[in-house]
C-alpha cells in the first residue's frame, strides 16, 4: 500500500451514503432491518436506515483492526451478543464502512444467513481483495481510507480507556 490515501469528508459522505441507498432501492430489496457493523458501519447504517425508512436498526460489535493495516488473525465478535434468532423470517441489510479483506463482513454475513430469510451486503468502499462481494457498493478503490469520523485522532488516549467487558479470567476449581 502506498502513501496515497482516499479521503472522504462529510459533505461527499452525504453523497455517498444517499447514492448507496438509492442502489438498495433501485435492486427492490427492502429491508426489514439494518445491522451496522460496530464501529466503522455505525454512521454508515443510520444513513442507510434513515434513507431507506427502517426503524429497527441493531449493531453487532467486531473487532478485526487493531491499526493501520494491522489486524487480529480473525475477526471477533465482541459482546453484549445479538440475538439473531429473533429476527427470523426478516430480510437484513448488513452496513459497515468497507469491505477490505471482507472477512469481518463475511463472518456477520455468515451469522445473518443462517438465522434471516435473507441477508445482503452494503459499503462505502470495497477493496479488490475483499473475500465477499457486496450488492451495494458506492466506490471501489485500493487504498487505505480516511473517514471524516476517524481521520483526527480520539480525544481520549485510547490507553487511558477501560475495556469492557472485563478481559475473562480463568477459574481453577
Amino acid at each position: 500500500m502506498g502513501d496515497e490515501r482516499e479521503v472522504l469528508d462529510w459533505a461527499t459522505y452525504g453523497v455517498a451514503v444517499r447514492e448507496l441507498a438509492q442502489q438498495v432501492v433501485d435492486d427492490g430489496y427492502r429491508p426489514d432491518i439494518v445491522l451496522s457493523i460496530a464501529r466503522g458501519g455505525l454512521v454508515v447504517a443510520a444513513s442507510l436506515a434513515y434513507a431507506l425508512s427502517v426503524k429497527p436498526c441493531f449493531v453487532l460489535n467486531v473487532e478485526y483492526y487493531t491499526g493501520i493495516d494491522q489486524r487480529l488473525d480473525e475477526p471477533v465478535v465482541l459482546p453484549p451478543l445479538l440475538n439473531l434468532d429473533e429476527a427470523k423470517g426478516a430480510k437484513v441489510l448488513v452496513a459497515d464502512d468497507v469491505a477490505d479483506t471482507g472477512h469481518t463482513l463475511e463472518l456477520v454475513h455468515d451469522l445473518c444467513v443462517a438465522r434471516v430469510a435473507e441477508a445482503r451486503t452494503a459499503v462505502l468502499y470495497q477493496k479488490p481483495d475483499s473475500v465477499i462481494r457486496c450488492e451495494y457498493v458506492w466506490k471501489l478503490t485500493d487504498r487505505w481510507i480516511e473517514f471524516p469520523w476517524s481521520s483526527q485522532p480520539p480525544l481520549v488516549d485510547p490507553a487511558l480507556t477501560t475495556t469492557w467487558p472485563a478481559p475473562r479470567t480463568q477459574v481453577t476449581t
